[in-house]
């Protein structure tokens, strides 16, 4: 019902940087809140920004001051501009988002694909 596709990864340099996008489309109502989570290699995923549906953004410790969550409502896409990369950053990013569908009540999450980010030193 719902999809969620994310573009932007790549490969880039310690210090540069990067913007995700992540647009959803389907049978959407409405969304609460848009986010990004990041699974590098052998290691969980983990949350890392945030938008809910009236801005308020939220980042992890890690990544506060250096990347930036924004989102275009009208287009039903969330962006990460990510600054200052460190080797740390890499790994396959993913864009969820808390959807409404048409004749719901109620918002269920999902998921993108996810696209790879590498940050090399």
């Amino acid at each position: 019902q719902v999809q969620l596709v994310e573009s932007g990864g790549g490969l880039v340099q310690a210090g540069g940087s990067l913007r995700l996008s992540c647009t959803a489309s389907g049978n959407i109502f409405s969304i609460n809140n848009m986010a990004w989570h990041r699974q590098a290699p052998g290691k969980q995923r983990e949350f890392v920004a945030l938008i809910s549906s009236d801005g308020t953004t939220n980042y992890r410790d890690s990544v506060k001051g250096r990347f930036t969550i924004s989102s275009d409502i009208a287009k039903n896409t969330v962006y990460l501009q990510m600054n200052s990369l460190k080797p740390e950053d890499s790994a396959v990013y993913y864009c969820g988002a808390d959807v409404i569908v048409v004749r719901r009540t109620h918002p269920t999450t999902y998921w993108g694909q996810g696209t790879q980010v590498t940050v090399s030193s």
